[in-house]
């Protein structure tokens, strides 16, 4: 085994050294200034690669994102990490959603991957079922006991 690790690293030694040793006989090393705006110019286009095919097509879809969240009303269909419901009620950072069963449960607007808009018949349905709905609403405190 260390015999075939010191054949490696005579190879490798050999293989590397060599041009090194080629490079000072005959031909010149190009100036440094050279290298130095070859390096420049690979990072400047790198840097052109990420934006338009990483960064900009996400700031657009972050932007249609967010203005669709603004956009939302009461009524609306909504899809929030997979969970479908209807809005209800629009707060500050939450919104209320009713689900399918007739259950209400409260998401972060930055959770709300997609929005469908509703019908004005929607909107004055999720109207009626949040005033319906509040009357109903039980303190968990005393529910408890």
């Amino acid at each position: 085994m260390t015999s075939l690790m010191r054949i490696v690293f005579f190879c490798q030694l050999f293989l590397f050294t060599s041009p090194l040793l080629a490079a000072g006989e005959g031909d010149a090393m190009p100036p440094r200034d050279q290298q130095l705006w070859q390096t420049v110019i690979m990072i400047a286009v790198a840097m052109l690669f990420f934006y338009f095919i990483l960064w900009r097509p996400e700031q657009k879809r972050r932007k249609a994102l967010e203005a669709q969240r603004d956009s939302m009303k009461k009524g609306d269909k909504v899809t929030a990490m997979g969970i479908i419901g209807i809005v209800l009620r629009i707060q500050e950072q939450t919104v209320i959603l009713k689900m399918y069963d007739g259950s209400k449960i409260e998401v972060l607007k930055g959770a709300i991957t997609d929005v469908i808009p509703g019908s004005e018949e929607d909107e004055k349905r999720a109207e009626k079922e949040e005033r319906s709905g509040s009357s109903k609403r039980v303190d968990i405190s005393q529910a408890d006991s």
